[in-house]
């Protein structure tokens, strides 16, 4: 059998200075990104007990006697796939408020846990939560990425750097799953992917969401895989499913919650009255849409117009992956006017700065590609940092104004 590779993540200089400081600490994120490798490595290092609820008898012991299974965990303790056991939040709300040390529990989740309103109550407060996505292209790689801190610098220099290519291809359909990165071919990879939403996804549902037509998942998301990096519209979603718009809406709200898609929020201004209020939908891993369709690398790049929506995804993707080690807080939204003039993605760091980033899966840029930009400019004002073009050629250079063509490998 191959073994996964111990990948170094980013998360881990953030997870470690939450353990210095908070009684209980979250990893949440989707099945199979690497939450329990990370916990482990960082438990086992301190000297944390662990316990996964995937296990049934740890879960059945601990529904049972949520308190004294609690207070029987030793010092310091891992507790993996918490979102398994409900009932064990309020045990923990107690024993944290007994004993406020630092560090006391680090839990892993597969599931948005906190959108539960009893399970927010429980530890508001005394927890922080570590998002995990899956592996960025820079932890696949081993880079340190810097396009971030460029980005709010506006600082691009002109420079030359290779073309992806077909290479582009192959690590959109790839993702970042680190299981499907130990297959060998783009076949063995797609397969994985396939086999990970057949065996995981109706048991996770089924652990949060009482769920009439468990089939009915798989063929949403791959309807959501088709519609990446497009408007949400839920009427398109439901046409091919023979269910109702409420029912197909809870569906995709399942699926945010157990992080296999995205929702990106419209950014707007107070004054900007024409702006388009529509989230725009992301697949949450291009591997598993590109699976989910049965999209090999060449036929990815065959195909301009998906391959357009799947950079835009993968680049979203990358930046959401490696916002986690900036130091200030990072939002992400997109940008749309009544107009159809439109910013693929706009990025907010604290309160004072805005930047865009446009996404072309084209070899050149030319000036009429930065006028969605142009227009955000205008709305954001001095707080406008930079506007970039993400390409797949070989130039970064200036257009004016704080605005930039960058090749796809200088953001990765």
């Amino acid at each position: 059998m191959q073994e996964t590779p111990l990948y170094s993540r980013y998360a881990e200089g953030p997870l470690l200075e939450a353990l210095s400081d908070s009684p209980a600490v979250l990893i949440h994120g989707p099945r199979q990104s690497g939450k329990t490798t990370l916990a482990r490595l960082v438990g086992d290092n301190l000297g944390y007990s662990y316990v996964s609820f995937d296990d049934d008898v740890a879960r059945l012991a601990a529904e049972s006697d949520p308190i004294g299974f609690v207070r029987r965990l030793g010092e310091h303790a891992v507790l993996d796939e918490v979102q398994r056991v409900p009932s064990l939040f309020t045990a923990l709300k107690q024993e944290i408020d007994s004993r406020r040390v630092p560090g006391r529990f680090l839990l892993t989740g597969s599931s948005q846990v906190l959108l539960v309103p009893t399970l927010s109550d429980s530890l508001a407060g005394r927890l922080e939560i570590i998002r995990l996505h899956p592996l960025s292209q820079g932890e696949i790689y081993s880079g340190v990425p810097t396009f971030l801190d460029d980005l709010f610098s506006g600082m691009f220099s002109t420079s030359n750097s290779r073309r992806l290519g077909e290479d582009l291809a192959k690590r959109i359909t790839s993702g970042g799953y680190p299981a499907a990165l130990a297959r060998s071919t783009p076949r063995r990879q797609a397969n994985w992917y396939r086999n990970f939403i057949d065996t995981q996804l109706q048991r996770d549902a089924r652990d949060i969401a009482r769920i009439s037509s468990l089939d009915a998942l798989p063929r949403l998301l791959t309807a959501t895989a088709s519609q990446t990096a497009r408007l949400y519209n839920l009427s398109d979603l439901a046409a091919p499913l023979q269910l109702s718009r409420p029912t197909i809406g809870d569906y995709v709200s399942l699926l945010e919650r157990l992080f296999l898609i995205d929702r990106l929020a419209p950014w707007h201004a107070n004054h900007l009255r024409r702006l388009v209020k529509t989230p725009k939908l992301h697949i949450g891993d291009t591997g598993l849409g590109c699976a989910l369709l049965g999209i090999s690398p060449p036929d990815l790049d065959e195909n301009r117009s998906l391959l357009g929506q799947y950079m835009e995804t993968f680049v979203f993707q990358e930046l959401r992956r490696q916002a986690v080690r900036q130091e200030r807080p990072i939002e992400f939204f997109h940008y749309r006017d009544k107009d159809r003039v439109e910013v693929d993605i706009v990025i907010e760091r604290g309160n004072n700065e805005v930047a865009g980033v446009e996404i072309k899966a084209a070899e050149t840029v030319r000036p009429s590609d930065f006028s969605g930009l142009r227009k955000l400019q205008k709305a954001v004002g001095p707080r406008f940092t930079a506007g970039v073009v993400v390409y797949d050629g070989e130039v970064s250079a200036g257009f004016g104004d704080n605005l930039f063509a960058v090749p796809i490998r200088q953001v990765l």
